[in-house]
């Protein structure tokens, strides 16, 4: 989940066959446990060099990605990134109260109920200790608004989508710095085309405005 070059789905399960790691914190720790790696299969000086510094680089990945890889129940990689551009903060977000979780459009009574248990057990405590003193970034680093991938561009949102809601979806955009509106003007820069779109459609082809699918919506807000 923290997008580390070396280990993927086998790597993990040697990993963790092996006791080097038992939850996210104790990878930002293996390199106490160098040894113990080059007496791994496959696993060279060179290798197990390469593997460390991977980790090392991935102290500063974006916070929605540390979010998802914390497994906290009901939380998957688009709700890791919708809590990210919420609270900015690991810690505002281990404080956060039902309430305030709630009035997040996407976030239920029983997400919000699992994030609060999880941050409320002593053990995921002590992780998230371990991280910060390891040195993981904790908090979602600062950017302007201009430096962002959709700054400066409008989106209109017409029909149903199916990948996620329309506030979802409008969340996403804005966190990448793009703004929503609620109808088609000459400033609409892309008009996304879900389902069973409605009188939006003829008035941005009668602008003129680029339209978009939902699988193109996906890969923009991939960025």
């Amino acid at each position: 989940a923290m997008d580390i070059r070396g280990i993927g789905e086998s790597m993990s399960a040697i990993l963790l066959r092996e006791g080097l790691v038992r939850d996210a914190a104790d990878l930002y720790y293996l390199k106490e446990k160098r040894e113990q790696l080059l007496k791994l299969e496959r696993m060279a000086e060179k290798s197990v060099d390469n593997l460390l510094e991977a980790i090392d680089k991935s102290k500063d990945r974006p916070l929605a990605r540390l979010i998802f890889a914390l497994g906290i129940r009901h939380v998957g990689a688009e709700m890791a990134g919708v809590l990210a551009q919420k609270f900015n903060d690991l810690d505002a977000l281990a404080k956060a109260t039902r309430e305030e979780l709630l009035s997040i459009p996407t976030v239920g009574p029983k997400i919000a109920d699992s994030i609060i248990a999880f941050f409320g057990q002593e053990e995921n405590k002590k992780i998230i200790k371990r991280l910060r003193d390891a040195g993981v970034r904790l908090e979602e680093k600062a950017v302007r608004a201009e430096e962002l991938p959709l700054a400066g561009q409008e989106f209109v949102i017409t029909g149903r989508l199916e990948t996620f809601s329309r506030q979802e979806a409008e969340a996403r955009i804005k966190a990448l710095g793009g703004t929503t509106g609620s109808s088609v003007t000459k400033k609409t820069t892309y008009l996304v085309v879900g389902a069973d779109p409605g009188s939006k459609l003829a008035g941005a082809r009668a602008l003129g405005i680029k339209e978009l699918n939902e699988e193109e919506l996906l890969q923009l807000l991939k960025k």
